[in-house]
Parts: C-alpha cells; structure tokens; sequence
C-alpha cells in the first residue's frame, strides 16, 4: 500500500474528500515525526508505539578495502506492534 491508497481508504472510510483525507494522513505523519523528532514515544493504543533507540559507536569494515573504521554512534526509529495488530496477522 502506497500514500495514494492510504488516502483512498481513510475518504472511503470517513465519506470525506481524497484532499481532506491526504491532509488529514499528512498531520498525522508530521505529528507523529515531530515527536519522534524531540525523542517522544508516541503510543497507538490497538496499533503500536514508535520510538527513539539509540545506536552506539562500533567497529565495522571497509568493504573495499577490508580497514577497519568507526560508525558513529546515531539514532533509529522502532515501531512495536501492538498486540491487537498482532492477532490480525
């Protein structure tokens, strides 16, 4: 599934218009970023959390050349399904 059919389905769903509903998903996203962004959990009940991990430096290789380098340490994204998500797959 893509955005376009994502946004098909929330109008369908809501009996709104494909331009209200790409608005609509678009706020959600930038809401759910921005918090992610400021090192928030954001909690759906029945869907998920989304949350910041951080990765620590390590060592790694150089897979041309085979030297070994430093990755510096960053930050990801998880998302943890919820249980009510689960069950459906």
């Amino acid at each position: 599934m893509n955005i376009a059919e994502l946004v098909k389905g929330v109008a369908g769903v809501t009996g709104t218009s494909e331009t209200d509903a790409k608005a609509a998903v678009s706020a959600v996203f930038a809401q759910i970023a921005e918090a992610v962004a400021k090192g928030d959990e954001v909690a759906v009940p029945g869907f998920g959390k989304f949350t910041v991990k951080d990765r620590p430096e390590r060592e790694g290789r150089n897979p041309g050349t085979g030297e070994a380098i430093t990755i510096a340490a960053s930050k990801k994204v998880t998302f943890t399904p919820a249980k009510g998500l689960k069950d459906k797959l």
